[in-house]
Formats: C-alpha cells, structure tokens, sequence
C-alpha cells in the first residue's frame, strides 16, 4: 500500500523539516505514557514505540521551545493510545462498551484537568494524562487555549461513539458523512491547537473566524486525514475490514464495490485537496496579514509531517 500511495499521491510542495530534540522528546514521552500507566511493558509499549509520535510532532513542529514539542507528542501518544484500544482492543466495538470510558475521559474535561479522588478512580491512566495535558495547555496557553483544547478533545470523544456505533450495526457511513466525522475522529483540531502553542502562534479571535481560514483549515485536516487513509488502508484491511477508512467508504457507495477504483478516487481527492489547499493559501497570504501566516505554516507543517511520516511509519507496515 505505502508504494500505491507514494505513486499516486501528490508529495506536498512544502519543507520537509524536523526539530532537533525530537530523539530526546521520543524518550521522554514514552517515559510519560508509562508513568500515567498508559501502557505497560510489553505488546502496548512496542505498539506505541511503533507509532513514533514524536517523529509526526517533530515534522508538524519543526522548531520552538522543546515543553511546546513535549506537549504536543505527548497529546499524539495520548491519541494513538486511545485509537489503538478503540480499534485493535475492542473498546470501539459497540457503543456500550465506550461510552464509561468516555462519559469518564468527559468528565476530565468539564473539570479541566483539575484532580479529584472520584474523576481518577472513574477515568483511569487515560483520564489521569488527559488531566495531565490539560492542565499542561492551561498552564502554558492561559484559559482561552485551555477552553479551544477542551472542546476539540471533547468533538473526537463523541466521534468515537459515532464509530463505535457504525461497527456494532455494520453501517458503512456516506461519503460526505465520513468528511465531516473524519476530520474529528483524527484528532487533528486539537493537534493544530497545540502545535500553535508551541509555536507561540495561537491566532486571535478575529483570525479564526476569518472564512478563508476556516476553510484553510478544513482542507488542511482533511488532507491530513485523508493521506493516513490511503498509508493505512493496506494494514486496516489485513484483518477484519473496518468502514472508517476513505477507501473503503468510497468502495461501499460504489456499485462494484471495486478496491482499485476506491484506491485511485481517494488519491484523486487527497490530489484535488491539495491544489483547493494551495489556491486558498495563496490567496490568504496575498492579503499581506502578517498575523495569518503563523497559523498557515503550522498547517503546512502538518500535511508535510503527515505524509513524510506515513512514508516510513511502522505503525502501517
């Protein structure tokens, strides 16, 4: 799969850069994932070592203060924890066997990350370091970060009960259905957030709510997710087929339900995304706003990331 998808994706016309203590921050946050009991010697500490979250963080955040890259892996590690025991543990099998899980992870967000006896008996090691990285987002972005940072976290949770609803009846989702979940369910939004933290480059109010931006962003994610699709596809599949997944998706809306055919329309989409992305971009940086461009390289740093990182990723292997 990884050479279908290096022949039919477009390489993104950015820098590939990464930053120089992404080796260090590697051992640090896996130090991080067993200290919040996250996983434990063994299957899980290989699975997540395999992952090389900080080799994503690293390329999405090539430079800043290192707790900013800390912050930022340790969220990654958090999030492939998270989808791993949704997706290869059985946790995202139904919705009944998720939701404790997240009405526990949900009530570590209304609280903030503050501790309490009761919250860390109910949400365990992944309620104990999500408390951890909200605490942490506070702590360095102040209550507006920490309040964007909630309710994106909160936005994936939800869209895990979606997935977990479609496995338990069987459902394939609608194509434009998928879109929009996906961009959620890849937990990218609270990504970018923390990415602009690291970088000192959280945009203000006014520019989030600029229309060419919130479409920037939107494009960015669904490249971001739509890449991993097409890496991922061949090892998804391996076993038994999961529907969320674009190439599968685009299979099952298809009356032969031809794999080829889906493999190339979800190439052919990444490819159309990426030339809608370079259009918006251009046309925002044409503004002069020199206040947009922080926000405009953490999500070019991103679709590079994700596709230099899915090209030797063992996670896909």
């Amino acid at each position: 799969m990884r050479t279908f998808a290096v022949s039919a994706l477009r390489e993104p016309p950015f820098p590939a850069r990464q930053h120089d203590a992404t080796a260090r921050v590697a051992r640090e946050s896996t130090e991080w994932a067993l200290g919040h009991g996250l996983i434990a010697n063994g299957h899980r500490l290989r699975r997540l070592r395999r992952a090389d979250a900080a080799g994503l963080a690293g390329r999405a955040c090539p430079e800043g203060p290192v707790d900013g890259l800390r912050l930022l892996t340790d969220l990654i590690s958090w999030l492939f924890v998270m989808d791993d025991a949704c997706d290869e543990d059985g946790l995202g099998d139904s919705p009944t066997r998720l939701a404790p899980t997240v009405a526990a992870l949900l009530d570590v967000l209304d609280g903030h990350g503050e501790r309490t006896d009761a919250r860390a008996t109910a949400a365990g090691p992944l309620g104990e370091a999500l408390g951890d990285l909200c605490r942490r987002a506070h702590a360095a972005g102040g209550p507006v970060t920490l309040l964007r940072f909630v309710g994106e976290v909160r936005e994936y949770l939800l869209a895990l009960l979606w997935e977990a609803a479609n496995r338990e009846h069987g459902r394939a989702p609608g194509l434009a259905e998928y879109v929009q979940m996906r961009r959620h369910t890849g937990g990218v939004h609270p990504s970018f957030t923390l990415t602009e933290l690291a970088a000192g480059a959280l945009p203000g109010a006014t520019h989030r709510t600029e229309p060419s931006l919130v479409a920037l962003d939107l494009l960015a994610a669904d490249l971001i997710c739509w890449c991993n699709d097409v890496f991922s596809y061949g090892k998804e599949h391996l076993g038994q087929p999961d529907v969320h997944n674009l190439v599968a998706v685009i299979a099952a809306g298809r009356a032969d339900g031809d794999e080829s055919s889906a493999l190339r329309a979800a190439a052919d989409r990444f490819n159309e995304g990426l030339t809608a992305y370079l259009a918006t971009e251009a046309a925002l940086l044409a503004t002069g706003d020199d206040g947009l461009r922080p926000a405009l390289t953490a999500r070019r740093n991103w679709v590079r990331a994700t596709y230099d990182w899915s090209l030797g990723a063992a996670r896909y292997a």
